[in-house]
């Protein structure tokens, strides 16, 4: 198991950096190329997601980019190498890349994908992946892949689960560009803010997060993931009963249950307060 202080940025295109309440951001920083993604960034991601996941101090992930795009997606070079590659070579780069969205798909810990302008093809997989999505009024979304005669392969799992088959269906074969309020009629997009009130937002939604016991928000989560599609029978209900039983017993769940009972606050609300109280700790990390 490792901490945060052992997570450096890969790169100055990839950022990375916690605060002392235990929230990451994984900045994508490459606004001249509206933050394209190639096989290099994708690695850099993968290795970040794989980090964060080993870290008990880090609570909440959120996954941002700068400039005025989220992300356009594949980088025009990396493609141009790709169109020359074997079939082999093709398919350990994609495998990188469905690799990488697994991780993400299945962090542990909440994300929240910010998204505050466009955000194109694998982009659109990368907040499929994400538990939250916030965007902006401009933020908008295509999954352009068949314009140049391509599938959203490897990102399809994902889109399929957030926006349903028979959207997915549309979208993948139009390649229609939609804006943020589609976006959230489809169940991609959670919530949408105006530009200037995105940061807080997220800020909102991270400290909400927070206030809620970090040992039942990752059990949480994985029940999500774990009973989706099943059918209700007498092994998912043995199994659910099992999943409550223990976390009731368990040292969280007793505190928790404990602080309600008291009309007190739990110990990892009250130690997220004494960490907000305490001096901005600056922890970005360069690159290394």
């Amino acid at each position: 198991m490792i901490t945060h202080t052992d997570i450096r940025s890969p790169s100055e295109q990839v950022l990375f950096d916690v605060d002392s309440c235990g929230v990451a951001t994984v900045t994508m920083n490459n606004p001249d190329k509206h933050n394209a993604f190639d096989d290099s960034i994708i690695a850099a991601l993968s290795q970040l997601f794989h980090d964060i996941a080993q870290c008990d101090d880090i609570k909440v992930m959120i996954l941002a980019s700068t400039g005025k795009s989220f992300s356009a997606g594949a980088d025009l070079g990396w493609m141009k190498r790709m169109a020359s590659y074997s079939y082999q070579e093709n398919l350990a780069d994609a495998n990188a890349l469905a690799q990488m969205l697994k991780k993400l798909n299945f962090l542990p810990q909440p994300t929240i994908a910010k998204v505050q302008g466009a955000a194109f093809g694998g982009a659109v997989g990368l907040a499929s992946c994400c538990d939250i999505v916030l965007a902006s009024e401009k933020a908008s979304f295509c999954l352009s892949e068949v314009k140049l005669g391509l599938i959203p392969a490897t990102i399809s799992p994902y889109v399929v689960n957030a926006i349903g088959q028979k959207a997915s269906r549309r979208y993948f074969q139009t390649a229609e560009r939609f804006f943020a309020d589609k976006a959230q009629l489809l169940g991609l997009v959670d919530e949408i803010l105006p530009l200037d009130k995105l940061d807080a937002a997220v800020d909102k939604m991270t400290q909400t997060l927070l206030a809620n016991g970090p040992l039942a928000v990752r059990q949480a989560k994985q029940l999500a993931l774990d009973v989706a599609y099943q059918d209700i029978d007498e092994a998912l209900i043995e199994m659910t009963s099992e999943r409550i039983a223990a976390i009731r017993v368990s040292t969280e769940g007793q505190e928790g249950l404990s602080a309600f009972f008291e009309k007190r606050q739990p110990t990892w609300q009250a130690s997220i307060q004494s960490e907000k109280k305490q001096p901005k700790d600056s922890t970005t990390k360069g690159e290394g």
